[in-house]
């Protein structure tokens, strides 16, 4: 049974930064792609970036890119959102998420109903 467990929110001021955690367990297979997403009051779910397990591709959405990195450990399983620079219109629930991949290409594409496995959230507030 696969697990993610997010860690990390919390309240920070504009400009300030967050490391938001996600550790993964109980994958059999390295072929998976996990995603970080955001969903803020009132809008549709964002995924904000990629890393695909095989190969250890990652990518990082243009809307954040410059602000936001990512990086896995593979000795811990943890996937790491590195959030910086941060501003107001980042406010939203973060989510982690994982599922199946053929290849990189296919976790590129994915979208929110391509991953099967979700974790609990981490709210993330930014204030002026």
């Amino acid at each position: 049974q696969v697990q993610l467990v997010e860690s990390g929110g919390g309240s920070v001021q504009a400009g300030g930064s967050l490391r938001l955690s996600c550790t993964a367990s109980g994958f059999t297979y390295i072929r998976y792609c996990m995603g970080w997403f955001r969903q803020a009051p009132g809008k549709e779910r964002e995924k904000i970036a990629h890393f695909y397990r095989n190969t250890g591709s990652i990518r990082v959405a243009d809307s954040v890119k410059g602000r936001f990195t990512i990086a896995h450990d593979n000795a811990k399983s943890t996937l790491y959102l590195d959030l910086n620079s941060l501003k107001p219109e980042d406010t939203a629930m973060y989510y982690c998420a994982a599922g199946r991949a053929v290849d990189y290409v296919t976790c590129s594409k994915s979208t929110r109903t391509d991953f099967g496995y979700w974790g609990q959230g981490t709210q993330v507030t930014v204030s002026e």
